[in-house]
């Protein structure tokens, strides 16, 4: 896939695995050296995944001490416009057209040897989340997915197709477009954060993402 927190010093699960936050500058060769490797495991180029100082990128990573274990990176929509818009330019123009303010999720990558996945992803992306809905009023995000991985960003997020696979040039694989109303992530996570532990049954995400109390602490330190 295309798209392929501990150290914020708070309590409860925020202190549990590794650490997430936001990535400085000097991280983010780590991060891109983590996505490298991912992507050139499954047969993806990834000549054109580095992190570009405009100010329009966000990335957020998970540390095991220095190590960078897991990273995913928020864009924001700008005049230089989406990784996405090499593909899917029509797609997007016309989601443009809508009034909506776009965002994308990318370079979404973690170690293999990484324990607990579905908790760190979840963290992961709820950290995106944040930054992407909460702190950059984007209304909408979209992804660049392969085709084997569709199923899973419905099941699990609820991505919705936006336009079938067409072959992605920058990882020389075949990619489709994807895209949530982060209106309904806002509700999944109300309902659903910091439940993983709990008896409640659902296949989704949304219950190893951050609860309440935790995520109202997190936007309080990323305000700062």
């Amino acid at each position: 896939m295309y798209m392929n927190s501990g150290s914020f010093g708070l309590p409860s699960q925020l202190a549990i695995g590794p650490a997430i936050r936001t990535a400085e500058a000097w991280h983010y060769p780590d991060a891109h050296g983590l996505v490298a490797r991912r992507y050139a495991e499954r047969g993806y180029i990834s000549s054109d995944l580095s992190t570009h100082a405009d100010g329009s990128v966000v990335v957020c990573s998970a540390f095991e001490g220095p190590a960078t274990v897991g990273t995913i990176a928020v864009r924001y929509d700008s005049a230089q416009g989406l990784n996405a818009d090499t593909v899917f330019a029509p797609e997007l123009c016309e989601l443009r057209s809508r009034g909506q303010r776009m965002c994308e999720f990318s370079r979404l990558a973690l170690d293999q040897y990484v324990n607990d996945s579905k908790s760190l992803l979840g963290r992961l992306f709820h950290l995106a989340y944040l930054h992407a809905h909460r702190l950059g009023g984007a209304e909408l995000a979209v992804i660049e997915v392969n085709p084997r991985h569709v199923a899973f960003y419905r099941r699990m997020l609820g991505f919705k197709v936006c336009a079938e696979a067409r072959l992605n040039l920058r990882v020389n694989a075949p990619a489709v477009l994807m895209a949530i109303d982060l209106s309904y992530m806002a509700e999944q996570i109300r309902a659903l954060g910091g439940s993983a532990s709990s008896t409640a049954v659902t296949r989704s995400f949304y219950p190893h993402f951050y609860g309440a109390g935790d995520e109202a602490a997190i936007l309080s330190k990323l305000r700062q």
